[in-house]
């Protein structure tokens, strides 16, 4: 798959370009991947979704694992091979079951053992293939969570599903020798529920 969008010289970046280069190598991915890749062409942007993504990673009251599993749900939804590349490993990182994370890429119905997680599959999914969750969906996370566990999940699923339109649309590549966790597909998958 061949690029949309280039990835600009360290030399041919104005001074704004630069710092932000710097910065993303220096948070620990060790080279230019995922939508930054994209966004240093509009260095506003990326300074926006920097900071939005820092936000959702590392100050919400959602778990962790919780937050790869909603996710590599969007990432599976849009058939997004880089996003699900990182963060399906990130997930079992996290805790995740890898039979969960497996079912999810073979497009199979996950069986959870734990029910938090299930609810935000169901949550997740929902908002993915009906544009939004149902009430007893969109209830039980308001229960774990309150209502601002509900607005943090629903966001970080929006921004994951920006995240992975931004892949998909600008071919953001694999890193060089890596396998695709899919077959190529340029639609949405299908999403079954729960086993």
């Amino acid at each position: 798959m061949i690029p949309r969008i280039t990835l600009p010289e360290p030399e041919a970046m104005d001074d704004r370009q630069r710092a932000l280069r710097d910065r993303i190598l220096a948070s620990g991915t060790g080279s230019m991947v995922g939508p930054q890749r994209a966004n240093i062409h509009s260095p506003e942007l990326a300074e926006a979704w920097w900071k939005l993504g820092d936000m959702l990673r590392l100050r919400t009251v959602i778990p962790k694992p919780l937050l790869e599993l909603a996710i590599i749900v969007a990432g599976r939804r849009w058939n997004s091979q880089l996003e699900f590349h990182f963060h399906g490993a990130a997930a079992i990182k996290a805790g995740i079951d890898p039979a969960v994370v497996e079912a999810i890429r073979v497009g199979a119905p996950p069986a959870f053992q734990d029910d938090t997680a299930r609810e935000v599959y169901d949550y997740a999914r929902q908002i993915q293939v009906n544009g939004a969750p149902d009430d007893a969906s969109h209830a039980a996370i308001t229960a774990r969570w309150g209502e601002r566990g509900v607005v943090e999940l629903t966001a970080m699923i929006g921004f994951y599903t920006m995240v992975c339109i931004a892949l998909n649309a600008h071919r953001i590549p694999l890193p060089e020798g890596t396998t695709p966790p899919f077959p190529a597909d340029p639609g949405f998958s299908d999403m079954p529920p729960a086993a």
